[in-house]
C-alpha cells in the first residue's frame, strides 16, 4: 500500500517538474541565423524589415533567437569566407540577397538552409531548379519582374514628356546570361513603343561611373533608366549624385535611390521581401525542407517621386503620376 504522504510528495515533484522541464527545453530551441550581406551600410532598413518579421512569428533576439551578422562591406570577394564563417558556427539557416550572395553560400555548404530574400532571376543564374520546386538548400524570394522595365520607361515617358533618347545603365553578368538578353530586348522594345531611343550603357564597376555619364551627355540622353545590379545598389547614392550633377531625370529599381535624392523609382517593395523571408526561415526551424518550399515573387510594388528633384530640374511632375504615387517627397 503507497503511503499517502509518499504519494502527494511524488506527485508534487513531477507537477514541479513539469515545468522545469518545459522550461527547459524552450531554452535549449535558441533560433540561429545566419545573415550574410553583400553590405549591410547600403540598406539598414532590410535588415530591420527581416527582424520584424521574425518578432511577428514569435522570434526575439536575445531570448530565443540568436542573428551572427557578416557583412561584405561591398567587397563581393569576401562572401565566400563569411558564408564558410557562418557554416562552421552551425547555425541553423543562412538568410543573404543578390545572386553572389545566394552563391557563396551555396559553394560553403550543400546541407544547411539559404534563404534569398531578394534575387533577379533564381531560376536563370541556377540557384533553384525552378519556381514551384526549387530543390537542394536554397529557396526565398525573387525580385524580378519581366514588366517591371517597361514600366519603369512608361512612368519615365511622364515625367518627361519630350524625352526622346534615354540611357540604360547595366551591370552584364550579375543576373545571368538568359535574363540579362530577356531585359535588354524588353527596355528595347518598351522603348520604341513609347517612341524614344535607348542607348545602353555599360559598367562593370564603380571605376566606370564618370565615363558612363560622360558617354551618356555626349550622346544626347535626356533621361536616364537605372537597371537593377546589386553594384548599383551599394553604390545608390553616388549614382543619385551623379545623375543630379548630369542634370538627368532618372528613374531606379528602388526606392533607397530616390530617398538619396533620385527623382523617382518603381520597382517591388523590397522591405515586404524581407518581411516575408522570415515566413521562411520559421518553416524551416519547424522541420521544413527549403528544396519543397516554392519561391515566392513580388505582390507589393512602389512608385516614390522626390518633388524637390524634380524641381531643382524643372520638371512639373503631372498630378496624374501624383496621384499614382506611394510616397512623394517634398
Amino acid at each position: 500500500m503507497i503511503d499517502r504522504r509518499t504519494f502527494l510528495a511524488g506527485t508534487g515533484a513531477v507537477l514541479l517538474a513539469a515545468p522545469l522541464a518545459a522550461e527547459a527545453q524552450q531554452a535549449a530551441k535558441i533560433a540561429r541565423i545566419g545573415w550574410l550581406s553583400p553590405s549591410l551600410a547600403s540598406s539598414p532598413h532590410l535588415v530591420e524589415a527581416l527582424r520584424q518579421g521574425l518578432r511577428d512569428l514569435g522570434y526575439v533576439e536575445g531570448r530565443n533567437l540568436v542573428i551572427e551578422y557578416r557583412d561584405a562591406e561591398g567587397k563581393f570577394e569576401r562572401l565566400p569566407a563569411l558564408a564558410a564563417e557562418l557554416v562552421a558556427l552551425k547555425v541553423d539557416v543562412i538568410v543573404t540577397s543578390t545572386t553572389v550572395g545566394v552563391l557563396a553560400a551555396k559553394q560553403a555548404t550543400k546541407t544547411l538552409a539559404i534563404v534569398f530574400a531578394a534575387v533577379g532571376d533564381p531560376v536563370a543564374s541556377g540557384l533553384v531548379t525552378s519556381l514551384a520546386r526549387p530543390d537542394g538548400n536554397v529557396t526565398g524570394l525573387s525580385a524580378l519582374s519581366p514588366e517591371l522595365i517597361g514600366k519603369c520607361l512608361e512612368l519615365l515617358k511622364q515625367a518627361v514628356p519630350r524625352v526622346s533618347r534615354v540611357a540604360a545603365l547595366w551591370e552584364p553578368g550579375v543576373l545571368g546570361e538568359r535574363t540579362d538578353k530577356d531585359m535588354l530586348k524588353g527596355a528595347d522594345v518598351a522603348a520604341r513603343a513609347l517612341g524614344v531611343r535607348l542607348q545602353v550603357v555599360e559598367v562593370r564597376g564603380p571605376a566606370d561611373f564618370d565615363r558612363a555619364f560622360s558617354d551618356m551627355t555626349r550622346a544626347r540622353a535626356g533621361a536616364l533608366i537605372v537597371l537593377g545590379g546589386t553594384m548599383f545598389i551599394i553604390e545608390h547614392r553616388r549614382l543619385a549624385d551623379l545623375a543630379a550633377k548630369n542634370r538627368l531625370p532618372a528613374v531606379y529599381p528602388l526606392r533607397q535611390f530616390v530617398d538619396a535624392g533620385g527623382l523617382m523609382a518603381y520597382g517591388p517593395n523590397v522591405a515586404d521581401l524581407y518581411r516575408r523571408a522570415a515566413t521562411y526561415v520559421d518553416k524551416i526551424l519547424k522541420g521544413a525542407k527549403p528544396g519543397d518550399l516554392p519561391v515566392e515573387q513580388p505582390t507589393k510594388f512602389e512608385l516614390v517621386i522626390n518633388l524637390k528633384t524634380a524641381k531643382t530640374l524643372g520638371l512639373t511632375i503631372p498630378p496624374s503620376l501624383l496621384a499614382r504615387a506611394d510616397q512623394i517627397i517634398e
